[in-house]
């Protein structure tokens, strides 16, 4: 029995023994490799400068949406192609736009992928808004200055300053390009040409009511695009009349009933749908173009997206909208058609007919200042559909928080069941607006699906 035990005892020690070593060796720290790719920073770098940039264009001066959705897509290639080196299953655009030389990352150096973007998004912003107001000045030096503060304890001196020397170059040489488009470069500077003369003749745009202000960018279709082609184009608009029979006079029947309903108190969905979606007064919101970044920033926070992510997304947003912008003023001036409100006024004899866009201090309202169709809103809105749909899903629920705050007007989020039911709804926003045609509408929504697709289509793998 002694025996028995003596063994059973030495076995116990000796299993004792051998369990405690296989313990010790799982407690020890694991071998594992640094991963310095793009993914494996979250994407707040993105989040926080994208915040500043629609700050930045809502309130300096001259950035019409068309404008401003052309900055929004340089500064999103900058910071695309600084975090190329930190994703290898995505390609640089460089050899797909011939004309854009980028510098050549050097594979031996370790870039911080954060900071690189810190100076890329900074340079970036101040070249494509030199006119920036100082108090939105102020805050892209503090945003910089604090997000570096942030990140230089997590690397060497020589990672630091040789990440910022790469996002740089990578700004230095996007807005080099940027400035080579002749037809773009500094838009702001040029929303109206005086020697444009727009067409006349029945149905034909004019300076429209109530200030009758000159046509705005009526050239901006001949700006260098990222995907588009002037194929992508609209059907024609229905053909003009002033019968009360026609589909034409249908169609302004529609926006002029939906108008005197709002103005009665009897449409609140209408009226919210109208106010949700319009992103046009100046210095209260950001643009329509902007908007679309802003609920991309949305799905990337919801989706806890990484920084590769991120820049993925925003890159193919601002294509998206910055083409749309292009393509659709192409068509505006192309079909100068124009506007309710000078129908309503001029051909059904209602001449205190008005919409409800952006009133002033006075209560006066207005219609934007270049022809109906088709809808700029709907075109931009649709283009970031289609990308963010690639980038999502079909069936991304999310709800739309752009303007829960706001007490001007109606901001109340709005939950959708994917981004195309928020492009069709932005797109038809503008009719209960007064300020389009159905028409309008949907020729706008199937123009930005096309753009969308163009911009997918690059080879961004």
């Amino acid at each position: 029995m002694i025996n028995k035990l003596h063994a059973f005892g030495k076995w116990y020690i000796s299993a004792i023994f051998l369990l405690s070593f296989l313990v010790a060796c799982q407690e020890e720290d694991p071998i594992t490799t640094t991963d310095h790719s793009a993914a494996s920073y979250d994407s707040e770098v993105v989040i926080k400068w994208n915040e500043l940039i629609l700050e930045v264009e809502r309130y300096t001066p001259g950035y019409l949406p068309p404008v401003a959705a052309r900055s929004l897509a340089y500064i999103g290639l900058a910071a695309y192609e600084t975090a190329i080196p930190g994703m290898p299953d995505n390609k640089s655009l460089g050899n797909y736009y011939t004309s854009l030389h980028l510098p050549v990352a050097d594979k031996s150096i370790e870039y911080h992928y954060p900071i690189a973007l810190n100076a890329a998004y900074a340079s970036m912003i101040t070249n494509l808004y030199p006119t920036i107001p100082a108090a939105q000045y102020s805050a892209l030096v503090t945003l910089q200055n604090s997000l570096n503060a942030k990140y230089e304890s997590d690397v060497t001196p020589a990672v630091y300053a040789a990440s910022v020397a790469w996002g740089q170059a990578i700004a230095d040489a996007v807005f080099a390009w940027s400035s080579t488009d002749p037809a773009g470069h500094e838009g702001y500077l040029h929303t109206t040409d005086p020697a444009y003369v727009p067409p006349s003749g029945p149905g034909r745009w004019q300076p429209t009511y109530p200030n009758y202000g000159k046509p705005l960018l009526p050239h901006w279709g001949d700006v260098r695009m990222f995907a588009a082609s002037t194929d992508d184009r609209c059907d024609d608009p229905l053909p003009f009349s002033t019968d009360e029979s026609s589909e034409f006079y249908v169609q302004a029947k529609e926006t002029e009933n939906k108008i005197n309903l709002i103005r009665q108190g009897l449409n609140y969905e209408d009226k919210w749908i109208a106010q949700f979606w319009s992103d046009d007064c100046a210095a209260l919101t950001f643009s329509p173009a902007g908007r679309w970044v802003a609920i991309a920033d949305q799905a990337l926070i919801s989706t806890h997206a990484n920084l590769a992510k991120a820049v993925i997304v925003q890159a193919k947003v601002g294509m998206a909208v910055c083409d749309a912008g292009i393509r659709c003023w192409g068509e505006k001036y192309r079909f100068n058609l124009l506007r309710p409100v000078d129908y309503i006024r001029n051909v059904m004899g209602h001449d205190d007919w008005n919409s409800i866009m952006c009133p002033d201090g006075a209560g006066q309202f207005f219609t934007p200042q270049f022809p109906t169709y088709p809808s700029g809103h709907g075109t931009f809105g649709a283009a970031a559909s289609e990308v963010l749909t690639a980038e999502f899903g079909q069936h991304f629920v999310m709800t739309d928080n752009c303007h829960k705050d706001r007490a001007e007007f109606i901001g109340t989020p709005r939950t959708f069941n994917s981004f195309y039911e928020m492009a069709h709804e932005n797109a038809y926003s503008r009719i209960p607006l007064g300020v389009h045609f159905r028409m309008d509408a949907d020729a706008a929504v199937d123009l930005g699906f096309k753009v969308g697709r163009r911009v997918n289509s690059l080879p961004w793998q």
